[in-house]
């Protein structure tokens, strides 16, 4: 392991919360996001799943974040620009009224570390290649409440993109 990140509740909200005191607790989205190498490689993944059931606006904020991350994902295609991923993750988010709250780019390449460009950001017209690695994780944060990641690494094949995490996208619920 490279990193571990655990955001809980209100903590959730910050896409790079540091550990702290709080404790998780009943009611909670949690977003967990860790990284590290792997034979020299980077490796990287988020997931947020709630501390029993949630209510209607966080299963929805968490749908609107699954949509987006598939839609960025749906964007990776050879000759496709960087900003296309970002572009596709975002404007899935801000149609359904949060685009204020995505704060942080839809991706980073990823390689011999784990974080490293290109960045799938606005701006970054480099075009996308077959073998390229990055991350596609959209997430909304809503300051002093929650937040919702999901973050999958995709490579670039001739026709399209494959996820090389295999885990669940859907809001898993814990007890």
């Amino acid at each position: 392991m490279d990193f571990t990140v655990v955001g809980s509740g209100p903590n959730g909200a910050n896409p790079h919360h540091e550990a702290g005191d709080r404790v998780i607790r009943h009611g909670d989205m949690v977003v967990l996001d860790f990284g590290g190498l792997k034979h020299e490689y980077g490796s990287d993944i988020s997931r947020t799943v709630h501390v029993g059931e949630p209510t209607a606006e966080e299963q929805r904020v968490h749908d609107i974040v699954r949509e987006a991350q598939q839609a960025g994902f749906a964007a990776v295609r050879p000759g496709a620009a960087c900003q296309d991923v970002d572009r596709a993750a975002r404007a899935v988010i801000t149609e359904f009224g949060y685009g204020d709250r995505f704060i942080h780019r839809t991706g980073h390449g990823i390689g011999v570390t784990t974080h490293e460009p290109p960045y799938m950001v606005e701006g970054e017209e480099q075009p996308l290649v077959p073998g390229m690695c990055f991350s596609v994780e959209p997430g909304v944060y809503l300051p002093g409440r929650f937040g919702v990641r999901i973050e999958d690494i995709v490579t670039v094949t001739e026709d399209g993109g494959r996820r090389l995490n295999n885990a669940p996208r859907e809001l898993a619920i814990v007890e």
